[in-house]
């Protein structure tokens, strides 16, 4: 997460939520786009310059790596996972948001 933080500050990194709608809703990253796994290739929600640094986050980290390669497939050479999800982010005292309708 402090390596993601890093990025975003100085490197102006687009953070990207690969969750499901409904777990992006619940909770995600301060600032994260949601881009869904499942539309990661048809998204319009991705950045229009592929130069820029990308890090893929989800609930545990566990479906990033996949988002990641596809995101190369498309051209995003500058592309990571944050290591642990969203977990690791919260876990870092990093700020979350919500979207749900209570």
């Amino acid at each position: 997460p402090n390596d993601a933080v890093r990025l975003i500050n100085r490197e102006r990194a687009v953070l990207s939520d690969i969750s499901e709608p409904a777990e992006y809703a619940a909770a995600h990253p301060v600032g994260a786009k949601s881009v869904p796994l499942a539309t990661l290739e048809s998204s319009r929600d991705l950045p229009k310059n592929k130069s820029l640094p990308v890090v893929v986050v989800c609930p545990t980290g566990s479906r990033a790596p996949r988002a990641v390669a596809t995101l190369k497939k498309l051209g995003f050479e500058n592309t990571r996972v944050l290591a642990g999800g969203l977990a690791a982010w919260r876990a870092a005292n990093l700020p979350v948001e919500s979207t749900a309708v209570a």
